[in-house]
């Protein structure tokens, strides 16, 4: 029985990424035959689409009642962009952390998550007022960033607007099926996640920061590594910063708003750790290497990672 569960874990996790990836190279493809800036898509599209699973899972999970694996699933897959994914990038190779990061992106990260968590630790919970609140800073950060990157690139009616040769008809169908196995694969992973979880006696919040916060975290440990083999690993820290905001903002925001969030406690240590982490990474660019986050960083954070993984299986 348990057996069937992993397989079907496991395909869940394959039809997320999937589902994430024909979503994306869909709504990407619709997006330019409208012809919008690349850069545009990229930091609402493509962004958001890297973060399909992790608001899949959580929502499915508000939905079904399980409002520990909402919670956890987030504050696990921040802790793991970070501390495993962010750490095993720098430690491949050096990531640089842009001046606009430094001053925009990182701020905001920090701000994102300790309102989330005066949020659950203070409040208790998350009321669909306050989801509305998390989905309006989301719209606004958005907002803010399109503008930033207009301003910064002189975006101008069609300036540097690639468009796409695929049809149209299979840039919607894309969409669709990404839309469809986005729902199976978050049937199959809550579903047998949780029977996995009573079967061990492993409790939700277990499941939710190791099994789900990882699988749920692949495309962006995925689309980080293979930027620092590439040498691109600037891209890293982008893409796992802009990721950490929206699971923040835009899914906690979008689950709460299906069902409010009632917090348990037990979260606690979680999501100071995710504080400090965060923190962490802001006073990085300001030793040397300078701007940079080096091996000696990387291997810090894959330390503090394996400490979080050993106090929290300790707390069973």
């Amino acid at each position: 029985m348990i057996l069937n569960s992993v397989i079907l874990v496991i395909l869940g996790f394959f039809l997320l990424i999937k589902g994430a990836d024909f979503l994306v190279t869909g709504a990407s493809n619709i997006a330019k035959k409208l012809r919008i800036p690349e850069i545009v898509i990229g930091l609402t599209i493509v962004s958001i689409g890297t973060s399909m699973p992790e608001l899949v899972v959580s929502v499915t999970s508000a939905i079904k009642g399980y409002q520990d694996i909402t919670i956890g699933n987030v504050i696990g897959s921040n802790l793991a962009n970070l501390l495993l994914i962010l750490g095993l990038s720098s430690f491949i190779s050096p990531v640089n952390i842009k001046k606009s990061t430094q001053d925009f992106e990182i701020p905001i990260c920090l701000l994102a998550t300790l309102i989330f968590a005066v949020m659950c630790v203070w409040k208790n919970g998350i009321t669909r007022v306050e989801a509305l609140f998390l989905m309006v800073l989301f719209v606004l950060f958005i907002g803010y960033t399109i503008y930033l990157t207009h301003k910064s690139h002189k975006i101008e009616n069609n300036t540097n607007v690639e468009t796409s040769n695929e049809k149209l008809g299979k840039s919607v169908l894309l969409v669709l099926l990404g839309i469809v196995a986005l729902k199976i694969g978050g049937d199959f992973t809550v579903n047998n996640a949780t029977n996995i979880a009573r079967i061990l006696g492993l409790s939700e919040k277990i499941i939710s920061i190791t099994i789900l916060a990882i699988g749920t975290s692949l495309p962006e440990l995925v689309t980080s590594v293979i930027a620092a083999i590439k040498g691109r690993s600037d891209i890293a820290v982008g893409n796992i910063i802009g990721s950490n905001i929206f699971n923040v903002l835009l899914i906690v925001g979008t689950s709460a708003l299906v069902k409010p969030i009632v917090y348990n406690n037990v979260y606690n240590i979680d999501i100071i750790i995710l504080l400090f982490s965060t923190l962490l990474l802001a006073f990085f660019p300001l030793f040397p290497p300078k701007d940079k986050m080096g091996r000696g960083e990387g291997i810090l954070y894959m330390f503090i990672y394996t400490l979080y993984m050993m106090i929290s299986f300790h707390s069973l």
